[in-house]
Order: structure tokens, then sequence, then C-alpha cells
């Protein structure tokens, strides 16, 4: 799997600090924090006929991350709305968009660690496409990684910042492997995720996802999770192991840029038949969570 160009991006206008700009013109400064060593926070939305899904949810997400990096100055919600709102106003977009949101540390004086070098920010990134779910509707085929998911004592989870190194480095795994994404473990040896989407299992009619010790708290992840407690659908969190999900009668992950997408073959193993639709049961949350996605969506044009 992997994502095409789309010529109706061509000329995108970029926000960076409120100022539009077009995509070739688009710059960060050489000192700004995320250049100089990841020193960011990002979310990913999704945008639905004029509407975001689970706006304040990741915004929450975004500021306390933000907190827990100690940033300065964080803007307000309202604030980076309105930053949303221009955005897409000025790119004439509407439906089908996938916005990345960044929130750098800022600028510094000169190069260097030192968060006190930065006296001048933040930094906020709008930049949004126009980008259908980017698995479409084969399905996905997993390997397992070598590169592990740090847990809390290393780098918590909690905080969804921009260094994705490890993601990164388990992604060309998969390419390597032929996959279209890598699974990836914690330190223990459990399930965590997948190197961009939470996964989930299905056996016996129950549903099961790892706990977010070393996963960041997804949002689509917590709407799966609500949508089965309010359907009679059996849902644990719990550690999972790879022998669990060989032996699943159905997978599938979930994320903004993704949705939910079934899962048909992890390490060689087939899952849910290889029916790039999935089970009876991912087919149901499926359908949910499109519905759930017209419902809890705030408007923003």
């Amino acid at each position: 799997m992997l994502q095409k160009f789309d010529e109706r991006n061509r000329d995108l206008l970029v926000n960076i600090n409120g100022e539009l700009v077009h995509r070739d013109r688009a710059r960060v400064s050489p000192f700004d924090s995320a250049v100089q060593g990841g020193d960011a926070v990002w979310e990913g939305l999704r945008v639905y006929d004029g509407r975001i899904y689970r706006l304040r949810a990741h915004l929450d997400r975004l500021r306390r991350s933000a907190l827990a990096l100690a940033f300065d100055s964080i803007p307000s919600h309202d604030e980076i709305i309105d930053a949303i709102r221009r955005t897409l106003q000025a790119n004439n977009m509407r439906d089908g968009v996938h916005i990345r949101l960044t929130l750098t540390r800022g600028e510094k004086i000169t190069s260097g660690m030192d968060p006190r070098l930065n006296q001048s920010g933040p930094t906020l990134i709008v930049l949004a496409e126009h980008k259908p779910p980017v698995y479409g509707t084969k399905g996905v085929t997993l390997i397992t990684s070598s590169v592990r998911r740090p847990g809390p004592d290393v780098l918590d989870a909690k905080i969804h910042h921009a260094n994705l190194l490890n993601s990164i480095l388990a992604k060309q795994q998969a390419n390597a492997a032929g996959a279209d994404d890598a699974l990836m473990l914690d330190g223990r040896g459990f399930i965590a995720e997948t190197n961009a989407t939470h996964i989930f299992l299905v056996e016996a009619g129950a549903v099961a996802t790892p706990f977010t010790h070393a996963c960041p708290e997804g949002i689509t992840r917590a709407a799966v999770l609500q949508l089965c407690a309010a359907n009679a659908i059996p849902c644990a969190e719990r550690d999972l192991s790879t022998s669990e999900l060989y032996r699943a009668d159905e997978a599938f992950c979930s994320g903004t840029m993704g949705e939910l997408v079934p899962v048909t073959r992890v390490d060689g193993r087939t899952i849910s038949a290889g029916v790039g639709d999935g089970g009876p049961l991912t087919r149901r949350l499926i359908d949910l969570f499109r519905d759930e996605t017209a419902r809890n969506s705030e408007p923003v044009l």
C-alpha cells in the first residue's frame, strides 16, 4: 500500500502561523524545534461534509501533549479551529479531506537542545489535503517488526509527539517484506499497535485490543470501544500476544487516516479468511463507525 499523489493537491495553501502559503513556498525555519529535535506534537483530523470528527477530543489531546512537554505557549481551541476553517476555505475543501495539525515548540535563538533557547513560538501548521481513507477496501497485510514500541519508562506514548523514527524503521521492514504495515510489540513482547494504527482482534464474537501502555490513546480506538459497549458487543482491553492474533477469527486496524480496515494476513498467516472486506463483526463495526462519524463531527464550515 503506497499513497499516490492526488492532482487536486498540486496547488495547496498551507497555513503556517496564520499565513497561507502555496505548498511549494511553505517553509519552516531551520531553527524550529521540529527540525532541531522532533520537538512537536500533532493530530490527524478528518473532514466529513464540512465537519471534523471528534474535533474537541483531538484538540484536547494536542493540548495535553503540549502541556506534558511544557510548551510555554499553546493556542486556544478557538484559535486552532479558526486556523483550520481559514485553511479549508482557502483551499475550497469540504469533504474527503485529511488534516495534519502540527504544533512545535517554536524557533530557537541558536541551534541546540535546551528548550530555554526557544524564545519565539509556538509554530502552528495546518496542512489539509484531499485524501480519502488511505487503505481502501482490500484489507491490509502485516509483518511483525523487530522494532519495539517504548513504554512510559522510555517515552510515554500518552504524549502524541512528532518523533516517529521507530515507526518509520518498522515501516521500512514492512516495505522490505512486501507487507502493508508493521505490527509493533512493546518491551515485554505483547502487541502494542502497528506503525500507524491501533489493532483489534475478534475471537468467538468478542473484540479485544491492547492496553495503551506503549501506544497512543487513539481517538478512533476510543470510538470503537464505545461502539462495542453501546451495541452489546463484548470488548476488552488486555495484553495480547502475536499467537492470539494468529489464531483470531478476524482482525482490523483503526485510525483517523484509514478509518477501520480489515487485516487479512499477519506474518504469512491468513486472518478473516483472507477476505478484504473483513469478517462479519468487522463489517458491522465499519458500518457503525460510518454512522458514528455523522453523529459526532463538529461543523467548521
